[in-house]
């Protein structure tokens, strides 16, 4: 059986290798390895040809939105804050309209931390900028700070998970609105968001935390399947 071609969106930005310090497209291994885990094989997608999200949608079987910095407050209406870390305009247009483009022809969508803003965003939602000020703490932001989330059974995500999974997710912005479509999933012990479903999507499904890193989650193999 062919392996379906899975793309991975990458960051775009300057990295140094050797002696050189040149822009390059980067993608942590771990999203490529548990694709490959599952039966995938991986594609890593550059963002830097916005016009080129229609081809890649025509070509690939799913897609992971991977994680990374912060949406800028711009694609949803906010002003710019200096508590969060600077935007990258490049990526957000580039995976705002894949989103669009994948979400409209039915592709398999995984949205992976920074994956799952995106992906509310450009279904017309929109975010909480800077989450401690809503929710007056800080242990979202902790980094290693595990925490339990609660599911809802009924969801495709919690039939991957179960209806409780304990996490580690630092983040420092989450949903507010949520965008056309989209049902909340999964849910803090503050009720903050932590996992959204695209409702009549063949798999459309967008957590907080990283499932690429975790061998007892199941949600990339749920997208391969869904893939084929």
């Amino acid at each position: 059986m062919s392996r379906p071609l899975i793309g991975i969106t990458a960051y775009f930005e300057a990295a140094r290798w050797d002696t050189w310090v040149r822009e390059a497209v980067l993608s942590p291994p771990a999203y490529a390895k548990a694709v490959e885990r599952a039966g995938g094989a991986p594609v890593i997608l550059p963002p830097i040809n916005v016009n080129a999200v229609d081809d890649y949608v025509r070509g690939l079987r799913g897609l992971i939105l991977a994680g990374g910095v912060e949406v800028g407050p711009d694609a949803y209406g906010e002003e710019p804050d200096e508590r969060v870390r600077e935007p990258q305009p490049l990526r957000d247009r580039f995976e705002l309209a894949l989103a669009r483009a994948a979400v409209q022809a039915d592709v398999p969508i995984l949205a992976v931390g920074r994956g799952m803003h995106v992906l509310n965003v450009a279904q017309g939602g929109s975010l909480i900028p800077w989450l401690p000020d809503v929710v007056d703490h800080d242990r979202h932001a902790e980094a290693g700070h595990a925490h339990v989330i609660q599911v809802s059974v009924s969801s495709r995500l919690g039939k991957a998970v179960g209806d409780r999974i304990e996490v580690v997710s630092p983040h420092d912005q989450s949903v507010k609105r949520l965008g056309n479509g989209l049902l909340a999933v999964a849910w803090a012990d503050d009720q903050i968001v932590e996992g959204i479903e695209l409702q009549g999507h063949r798999f459309g499904v967008g957590v907080q935390w990283h499932p690429e890193r975790g061998p007892g989650d199941k949600l990339v193999e749920h997208l391969v399947e869904a893939a084929r």
